[in-house]
């Protein structure tokens, strides 16, 4: 069995015993703020495990890519070195939301193992926790496992929590035994951390709540969580131990070790591959390479792009530690790109979106191996020059080393302990991390995603939403909450103030999907509150605002109506988004994916993937698209289907976004536009009225940003670049079709003005320089000149300074300019009198007396403003 074929098998296993089959959510987790990467099957169904989400099917299947690099999880260090650690795994998966427990989960995964892959069930071994009693007996008694092949284990190997309270419970796991060729020993053994013995699958059994208190209470509906690595029993089911030896890993060797051939005409001293078999230096960096471009792939597809921080830090480490493998293979560039088509070939079924995704991996990796293959060899130059040069027997890298690789030539510490390591020595790390103290700030955002959430009540009232056939409804007010001495509490009224009120159906929009709450009033006899914003709370919409007139009870009926005005308003900028869309992939490519939206009432925002700036005529382009469907007046027809049919159809869903099973697809055009989408909408395309394109901006790597207007905001926007038009024609004394002639006419002379006046600059900052050095004081050898200067242009007055400095070395110099009103002050010290010295300081002590601010280091500083 290749490893596809093992997946399917799975999947279709899963599928006939009644699960729900669900396609693998991102690696960016988009439901779970506290992990930095999607890192096992259950990820995505954590709120249903933890009773925040009511699932639609009682059970599921799944493949899912995991990453393990960062954060608490990370294998990164050992990748290469292991047969079976991996940046990027796939767990097969299936799961119980208390549709079944122990008996059946374990009896679903026996089956598959023995009669779907039909292992040798002597080769199989099993551990249960030490004290589930009810585990053991059904793989004693159900499936007839000897009792020599079942082994008892304890917390640390048996029992998993979602952390230190929540849902937990014992795990069973099965293994699988290689043979005696290869060493080690069972679980539980001395020596079980070899490879003979090697866990292929792992059975949860949520059946606790563990509290705070540590005390264990049995949740009513047990669940499970299981999971299968693809990568270990492929391993199985191709007779190899070492995962890289599998159909997974070896066609990426192969074609690495092809391109590697053809790259070398020579054999070369830096160890590159040359005819015959590879090295045992060189398998290992064919291993890493092969399993880092998996990774990277995905991570990049998945919108991940390298960065200095956070997620995108992580795939920058990952890309620079498989090019410094690639540079010990082979001088040539873009190993990994060749390598590209074989890993889309094997896994682009699978997961489309690395075919879609394929031209951005390539870009990002050509931009990455040039940004870091100009420093990579110095690095390696200043980490050879130590090596060679260092005299004791110490088997430790100074801390200080590690930090000034990080710190000048970009090496992220686990690259400098990867090369550590082949020359046997330790790395410093209490020494690097007082160096990095500076920058920890930085560091720390990588596990800044949690964010604040004491806003909003804990509601666990659903509330129907009636606002897509009208805007207006009668509703009974369920909760009223309003905050006291800074605490949110729930009230039975609100007399006065601002507070919140859940309805037990309402025509308001909760802010949702990126398009803004709606606003509007809630009335009632001798009552009115002002909705403010509305927002949506698990199956809840809030309306938040404040009462102008009586007072509002739990229990009382009320009369709920939109800002009907505002809504028009927000529902054109929502459907112009959709077309908008649209627009771009019929001009980009399919590959444009959406990144985040913002639809408000008086203007629109839309993110997409594109790896370059719009030019002004792809702008036009887009808006001639879009109002060309505005003009046709097409109807905007909603219909509410099975998810499958809907993909089937071509309906457009938002990659990592849950879906119900029934969902709204909403249609605009002949096939111009079919999304998945709850908002509101327009009627008609014609109810747009007029679309116009205000900006086009980078907000980050490879992702764009497009912001625009609708309807009057539109004809107010197109009204305004009118009047400045008029307006320059006026000051240029120019017409329209002249404008851009005149105004790079006197571009030109503006700069040749400026050229000009430099020139006279640096005359004029000579000539005062030459003065000037007559009037300083002198100490010793050292020169000191502290003085106000008749100018105040900031460009003489620095190029006073750059002449000071070579007339007065060394020399403490600190000028003042000004314009009668305002200070410009700079400072010079030279290096070998920064020690008694500093610029920085004296700006700082010059600034606390004129008022100015500023700063900078101990040899150069400068400040502004002030007296």
């Amino acid at each position: 069995m290749n490893s596809n074929t093992i997946r399917q098998a799975f999947l279709d296993f899963f599928e006939r015993k009644g699960h729900r089959i669900v396609s693998a959510s991102s690696l960016v987790p988009e439901t779970d703020s506290t992990l930095l990467f999607t890192n096992a099957g259950m990820v995505q169904f954590k709120d249903i495990f933890t009773g925040q989400a009511t699932p639609e099917f009682s059970c599921a299947a799944s493949a899912q890519p995991c990453v393990r690099a960062g954060g608490k999880h990370n294998d990164l260090d050992n990748v290469g070195y292991t047969s079976r650690h991996h940046t990027l795994f796939e767990m097969l998966g299936n799961f119980s939301f208390g549709e079944y427990f122990k008996r059946e989960a374990i009896g679903y995964a026996w089956e598959f193992v023995t009669q779907v892959l039909a292992i040798d069930p002597q080769r199989l071994w099993v551990t249960v926790h030490e004290s589930d009693d009810e585990a053991a007996g059904y793989w004693l008694k159900d499936i007839g496992l000897k009792p020599e092949r079942l082994i008892r284990l304890g917390d640390e190997s048996n029992f998993w929590a979602m952390g230190p309270t929540g849902p937990c419970g014992p795990c069973s796991e099965i293994f699988y035994d290689h043979g005696e060729r290869v060493t080690g020993g069972p679980p539980g053994s001395a020596d079980e951390d070899g490879d003979r013995y090697v866990e292929i699958w792992n059975l949860v059994f949520m059946q606790y709540e563990r509290k705070p208190d540590g005390s264990r209470v049995a949740l009513p509906k047990p669940c499970v969580d299981t999971g299968m690595g693809l990568e270990r029993v492929t391993a199985v089911m191709q007779g190899v131990y070492d995962n890289y030896d599998t159909d997974l890993f070896v066609p990426l060797t192969l074609q690495l070790g092809t391109t590697c051939r053809a790259t070398t005409a020579h054999p070369r001293t830096n160890g590159g591959l040359v005819r015959g078999e590879p090295s045992e230096e060189q398998h290992l960096s064919m291993r890493v390479v092969a399993d880092h471009i998996r990774s990277i792939a995905f991570l990049i597809a998945d919108s991940v792009y390298p960065d200095r921080e956070g997620r995108g830090y992580v795939l920058r480490r990952i890309i620079r530690r498989a090019l410094r493998h690639c540079r010990k293979l082979s001088d040539a560039g873009a190993l990994m790109a060749e390598m590209l088509p074989v890993l889309i070939d094997s896994l682009g079924e699978a997961y489309p979106r690395l075919r879609t995704a394929e031209k951005v991996i390539r870009q990002t990796l050509a931009r990455e191996e040039e940004l870091f293959g100009n420093t990579l060899e110095q690095g390696l130059k200043r980490l050879s020059g130590f090596l060679e040069q260092k005299s004791d027997e110490s088997a430790t890298l100074p801390g200080q080393l590690v930090f000034e690789l990080y710190d000048t030539f970009g090496f992220p510490p686990d690259l400098t302990a990867d090369i550590a390591r082949e020359q046997g020595l330790n790395l410093a790390m209490d020494e690097f991390e007082q160096a990095m103290q500076a920058q920890k700030d930085r560091a720390r955002s990588a596990s800044r995603f949690a964010g604040k959430d004491n806003e909003h009540p804990n509601v666990d009232i659903s509330t129907q939403f009636t606002g897509y056939s009208q805007s207006q409804d009668t509703a009974c007010v369920q909760k009223l909450y309003q905050k006291a001495g800074g605490l949110l509490c729930e009230v039975s009224e609100l007399k006065a103030g601002e507070g919140m009120v859940v309805l037990d159906k309402t025509p308001f929009y909760a802010e949702a999907g990126g398009q803004i709450g709606d606003s509007g009033w809630l009335t009632w006899e001798q009552g009115r509150f002002r909705v403010e914003r509305t927002n949506a709370r698990n199956q809840s919409c809030i309306h938040y605002g404040r009462i102008e007139q009586g007072c509002l009870r739990t229990e009382t009926r009320v009369s709920a109506a939109i800002d009907n005005e505002r809504r028009q308003r927000i529902r054109a900028n929502h459907s112009a988004t959709h077309l908008l869309h649209a627009a771009l992939r019929k001009l980009l490519g399919e590959r444009v994916e959406q990144k985040g939206s913002l639809v408000g009432d008086q203007h629109l925002r839309f993110d997409f993937s594109h790896d370059a700036p719009l030019t002004r005529a792809q702008c036009r382009e887009l808006e001639d698209m879009v109002n060309a469907e505005i003009r046709r007046d097409s109807p905007v027809v909603t219909e509410i289907m099975g998810f499958d049919e809907a993909r089937a159809r071509g309906a457009l869903a938002l990659f990592g976004e849950k879906y119900a099973r029934q969902v709204r697809v909403l249609t605009m055009g002949e096939g111009f536009s079919m999304e998945l989408c709850g908002g509101t909408h327009v009627r008609q395309t014609g109810d747009i009225d007029l679309f116009r394109i205000t900006s086009e901006s980078g907000i980050a790597a490879n992702v764009r940003r497009i912001e625009a207007v609708t309807g009057e905001a539109a004809r107010a926007w197109t009204q305004q670049q009118d009047s400045a038009v008029h307006e320059l024609q006026s000051l240029l004394q120019a017409k329209p079709e002249h404008l851009l002639d005149k105004a790079r006419s006197l571009r030109q002379q503006n700069k040749a003005l400026q050229k000009s006046l430099d020139k006279q600059g640096k005359r004029l900052a000579v000539q005062l320089a030459s003065t000037l050095a007559e009037q300083a004081d002198q100490f010793g050898e050292a020169h000191s000149l502290v003085t106000q200067v008749g100018v105040s242009n900031k460009k003489v007055l620095m190029g006073i300074l750059d002449d000071l400095k070579s007339r007065l070395n060394p020399a403490v110099l600190v000028l003042a300019g000004g314009d009668g009103e305002k200070v410009s002050l700079v400072a010079n010290v030279n290096k070998r009198l920064t020690s008694r010295v500093k610029a920085n300081e004296l700006v700082q002590q010059a600034g606390e007396l004129m008022g100015t601010r500023g700063g900078g280091k101990a040899n150069m500083a400068e400040a502004g403003g002030g007296d």
